[in-house]
C-alpha cells in the first residue's frame, strides 16, 4: 500500500479554503500513487473551532463541504476531520458541558472516509481532552465503536488524537477488530519535548497491538498554539520508517509491506525520500515562533509588524523573528529613547536593523515625559520620582506604538519574555501593549540560547555581540540592571519552571535546596501579577504550560503555598 499523509495548514472557519487545500493535495498524493490518503483532525472546520462550534450555521457548513468533497472523490479513499451533528445519542455516553444554548447542540469530533462520491464510514472521536489548551468535553460527546474499514484487502482502523494517549482504548480496539494498519489523525500542538511523549505513546500501542500506525499531524500557528506537522509512519517493532517535515505543509508518501513486521519503504512520487534531519530542541522553539508569527499575523490580516526597539536581547530576538517570519520589507523597528537610554542601546538598536534589513525609525520621548510631568505636577508634588515615573516612559512608548498602528494598520509585536510576564517585571499598557507577544512564553535564559542559535546559522551575527552581552536592564532609571528587582535569571527561571508548568510548592523547593524566602518571593509575584497577564496579547504555546488557556487561576485568592 502506498500511504499519503496531508499535513496541511488550515484556518479555522475557513471552511472553503480549507477543503479546496484538501481537494488539491488530495488529487496531487493520487496522481503519486497513493491508495488512501489521511488529513488531519478536524480538516474541514479547523482546529480548535472552539465555541464556533455553537453556531448551527457553522456546523452544517462543515457538513455541506464534507459533502461537497466526498462527490469529488474517486476510489482512493480520503479520510477527513470534521465536526458531525449527531441525531441519537446514547444516553450512556458523557454530556457535554453546554446546558443554556438553544438546541443543546449534539456534536462529535468525527473522521469520515470518503470514498467512490460519497461518505463510507464515520469514526467518533473516544477520548476527549479536557485539559491545557483543550477543552473538548465542553461541546463533543465521546464515541464508542471501533471503526475497520477495507482499503485494498488491508484492514484500517481510525483513531483521532487522544485516543492515541493512554493505555489501552481505541487502538487496541482496533487491532482486536482486525486492524494491521492504525491511522491516527492529529491537531496536536507543539510544545518542548512533544515529539518524545507522541513516539512513547505510538511505540507503546504497536508493540503490544502488532500493528503498523500511520500519525498524521496538521502545520500552522492558530491564536497561541503552533502545530508542528512531523507527522510519521511506525512499523510494528516500534521503529520509524517515515517523517513529515517539521512546521511546514508536506504531503508524506510511504510505501508499506503490510503483514510484514520489516521496515516500510518511504518513497516521494516513487522516488526514495530523503529523510530531513529533526531539529534541535533550541531549533524547534525558533522554527514554532517564526510560524506561529507568520500565521498570526498574516491570518489576521496584517501585512506588516512594528517592534519597539530597546537595544536589550528581547526586543532584538522579536524583530529578528519578525524578520524571519514575514520578511525584512514587512518589519519596521522603532527606537524611543528617554534620557536613560544608554548610548550604547541605540548604536546597538542601529546595528540590528543594519544585520536584519528592517526598517528604522528613531522617536525620542524627552519632550512627552517632560508635558507628562508638568501635567502631573501639582498630584505628584512633594514625592519623589518612582515606579510610577519609570512605568510613565514604557507607556509613552506604547501609546507611539499603537498610534503608528492604527495609522498604519500594522500590528504590533510585544516584546517581554516569560520571566518577566510570570513575575509582573513587565508595564500594562506599556511594553505589554501589542496585538502579539511572540516570547510570552519564552524565559529568559531561553531567549539568549535562541539568539546565540540564531547567530550561528548565517554568515554572521544577526544579534550583536554587544546585546548578548550587557546587563539586562529596562533603562527606566540610570543604572538599573534587572538584578536590582529580581533574582538572576540563572535562578529565577528553575523556580519559575517549577511553579507556573510543574505546579510545584514552596515547601517542595524549599526541600530541594532554594532559599524559602527567595521561593515566597517568587510565588507572591507570580501571584501578584496574574491581573497582569489576562490583560496580555496573544503569544507563541512553546513549553507545556503557557501563560493564557493552558494556565488557568483565579486573580483573587488567599493561597499562598
Amino acid at each position: 500500500m502506498r500511504l499519503a499523509l496531508l499535513q496541511l495548514n488550515p484556518l479555522v472557519g475557513d471552511v472553503e479554503g480549507n477543503v479546496r487545500a484538501l481537494r488539491r493535495a488530495y488529487e496531487q498524493a493520487v496522481q503519486a500513487g497513493a491508495r488512501l490518503v489521511c488529513a488531519g483532525e478536524l480538516g474541514i472546520p479547523g482546529y480548535p473551532p472552539e465555541d464556533l462550534l455553537l453556531k448551527p450555521a457553522f456546523v452544517t457548513a462543515n457538513e455541506q463541504a464534507l459533502s461537497g468533497l466526498a462527490e469529488l472523490v474517486g476510489s482512493v479513499p480520503l479520510l477527513v476531520g470534521y465536526v458531525e451533528r449527531l441525531r441519537h445519542v446514547d444516553p450512556e455516553q458523557w454530556r457535554p458541558i453546554v446546558s443554556d444554548v438553544a438546541g443543546d447542540p449534539l456534536l462529535s469530533n468525527a473522521a469520515a472516509v470518503l470514498r467512490n462520491g460519497g461518505i463510507e464510514t464515520v469514526y467518533r472521536k473516544q477520548r476527549l481532552p479536557n485539559y491545557g489548551v483543550f477543552d473538548e468535553a465542553r461541546y463533543f460527546y465521546a464515541g464508542r465503536q471501533a471503526v475497520v474499514v477495507d482499503i485494498d484487502g488491508v484492514p484500517v482502523g481510525i483513531t483521532v488524537c487522544e485516543d492515541l494517549w493512554g493505555g489501552g482504548g481505541p487502538v487496541e480496539r482496533s487491532a482486536e477488530a482486525g486492524a494491521s494498519l492504525v491511522i491516527n489523525i492529529n491537531a496536536s500542538p507543539y510544545s518542548r519535548g512533544k515529539r518524545a511523549e507522541r513516539e512513547y505513546w505510538a511505540s507503546r500501542h504497536v508493540r503490544k497491538a502488532g500493528v503498523w500506525l500511520a500519525y498524521v499531524n496538521q502545520v500552522g500557528g492558530q491564536d497561541e498554539v503552533v502545530f508542528d506537522g512531523d507527522s510519521f509512519v511506525m512499523a510494528p517493532d516500534g521503529e520509524v520508517v517515515a517523517r513529515g517535515a517539521q512546521f511546514e505543509t508536506d504531503c508524506v508518501l510511504v510505501d508499506l509491506a503490510l503483514g510484514e513486521r520489516g521496515r516500510g519503504e518511504p518513497v516521494s512520487a516513487g522516488v526514495p525520500r530523503a529523510w530531513v534531519p529533526r531539529l534541535n530542541p533550541v531549533a524547534e522553539v525558533y522554527a514554532a515562533l517564526v510560524l506561529g508569527t507568520r500565521d498570526y499575523v498574516r491570518k489576521n490580516g496584517f501585512q506588516a509588524a512594528l517592534v519597539g526597539l530597546s537595544g536589550g536581547i528581547d526586543s532584538a530576538l522579536v524583530a529578528t523573528v519578525a524578520a524571519d517570519a514575514l520578511g525584512p520589507d514587512k518589519v519596521l523597528a522603532v527606537g524611543m529613547p528617554s534620557p536613560w537610554s544608554s548610548p550604547g542601546s541605540i548604536i546597538d538598536s542601529k546595528a540590528l536593523v543594519t544585520n536584519l534589513g528592517v526598517g528604522w525609525l528613531e522617536l525620542p520621548i524627552q519632550q512627552m515625559m517632560d508635558a507628562f510631568d508638568r501635567v502631573l505636577a501639582e498630584p505628584s508634588a512633594g514625592g519623589e520620582p518612582g515606579v510610577a515615573e519609570e512605568n510613565l516612559q514604557s507607556r509613552i512608548r506604547g501609546t507611539l506604538l499603537m498610534t503608528l498602528s492604527n495609522k498604519w494598520g500594522h500590528i504590533v509585536l510585544a516584546t517581554g519574555n516569560k520571566s518577566e510576564y510570570a513575575v509582573g517585571y513587565s508595564t500594562l499598557y506599556g511594553d505589554m501593549a501589542g496585538g502579539f507577544a511572540v516570547i510570552k512564553d519564552v524565559p529568559k535564559t531561553l531567549v539568549y540560547e535562541l539568539c546565540r542559535w540564531r547567530n550561528a546559522q548565517g554568515a554572521g551575527e544577526v544579534v550583536p555581540r554587544a546585546i548578548l552581552d550587557k546587563a539586562p536592564s529596562a533603562e527606566l532609571r540610570p543604572n538599573q540592571r534587572d538584578t536590582d528587582s529580581l533574582l538572576p535569571y540563572e535562578m529565577l527561571d528553575p523556580i519559575l519552571e517549577a511553579a507556573v508548568e510543574q505546579d510545584r510548592s514552596v515547601a517542595d523547593l524549599a526541600a530541594e535546596g532554594y532559599d524559602e524566602a527567595d521561593v515566597r518571593d517568587v510565588f507572591r509575584l507570580i501571584d501578584n501579577a496574574e491581573y497582569k497577564r489576562r490583560q496580555a496579547a496573544p503569544g507563541v504555546k512553546i513549553t507545556p504550560r503557557a501563560f493564557g488557556k493552558d494556565r488557568r487561576l483565579p486573580i483573587t485568592h488567599g493561597w499562598t503555598g
